[in-house]
């Protein structure tokens, strides 16, 4: 007679842990975007900020953990969801509609024929990403205008920073990354990413939980060819190998040292006075050996207040 309850005693144990692991994951991404939005002023009282909502699982993440922040943030500031309806062939009008009214989050739905456009002018093979982002930017930017948004809210999280970074490294030829927050090249727009301290990992794993309605991208996400994709796999491969290496980049990015390069517009190489000569003389030490890194190889740096899990 207690064969019943003794079975079920596994599985109520086990519903009970994936409970536990699901809150403390919710607390991680809040504590991670919070942390973020504080450390680069993102969000102040007052703002009007446009949450640019795709479908995918970051965008949705990025409105859902904003609307938990805004709740609970010391400052007043307005949330309103944005989609570009790029007319893409298969994509659900309806969606983005019904979930966004069953949250009672205002929003606004832009349709501009971008796919049209992208798929007559980029030849058969090539990838569309550098049109498609150029054309959605400066729709958003009109939007972000007409809408009256003080700031435009991105879902980029840290693996496309990092991702980022070396695509700048390898094809672009510059130490460029994807900052947290940006003034657009005409001074109208502020453009932040809340998510630039959390793991895509932990951004698919709360769309499982929360179960995001997710739609699909088919225009640029099908393409294997990406020099994005293949820089992803690179860092993939090097955190299977490696654990915490990405985490030890994307640390570095913000402890960089200009004297250390080689850029003399960011420090002065040419007006550098030896030290031991300017007191009255000495021997001057070169030092030519290479740096040391911030961080043992596979060790995490942690930023300051994020503290353990």
């Amino acid at each position: 007679m207690n064969a019943p309850a003794e079975l079920a005693a596994p599985t109520v144990q086990a519903g009970q842990k994936a409970a536990r692991e699901e809150n403390k994951l919710g607390k991680r991404l809040l504590r991670l975007a919070g942390q973020a939005i504080a450390e680069y002023r993102m969000i102040e009282a007052g703002d009007r900020v446009m949450v640019c909502l795709s479908g995918g699982k970051d965008s949705y993440g990025l409105l859902d953990l904003l609307l938990t922040l805004r709740s609970r943030a010391p400052v007043d500031f307005e949330i309103v969801a944005v989609n570009l309806d790029q007319r893409q062939p298969g994509f659900p009008p309806d969606v983005l509609p019904a979930y966004l009214g069953s949250l009672g989050v205002p929003f606004h739905i832009e349709t501009q024929d971008t796919y049209s456009i992208v798929t007559r002018l980029i030849p058969e093979g090539a990838t569309y990403c550098s049109l498609c982002s150029r054309l959605r930017r400066g729709i958003l930017y009109r939007v972000a205008s007409e809408l009256g948004a003080t700031k435009i809210a991105l879902g980029h999280h840290r693996d496309d920073i990092v991702a980022t970074f070396f695509l700048n490294l390898f094809y672009g030829g510059r130490l460029k990354g994807m900052p947290p927050k940006l003034v657009s090249d005409d001074g109208r727009h502020v453009v932040i990413r809340p998510l630039a301290y959390v793991k895509e990992a932990d951004l698919a794993r709360y769309a499982q939980v929360k179960r995001f309605p997710i739609i699909p991208c088919n225009l640029c996400g099908s393409q294997q060819n990406l020099q994005r994709q293949q820089v992803r796999r690179m860092l993939a491969e090097w955190e299977r190998r490696h654990p915490g290496r990405v985490q030890t980049i994307f640390g570095s990015l913000a402890r960089v040292v200009p004297s250390h390069l080689m850029d003399p517009t960011l420090f002065g190489f040419r007006d550098l006075v030896p030290t031991g000569l300017a007191d009255g003389g000495g021997d001057i030490a070169f030092d030519d050996q290479p740096c040391e890194p911030p961080a043992a190889a596979g060790e995490v740096i942690r930023f300051a207040g994020s503290g353990p899990d």
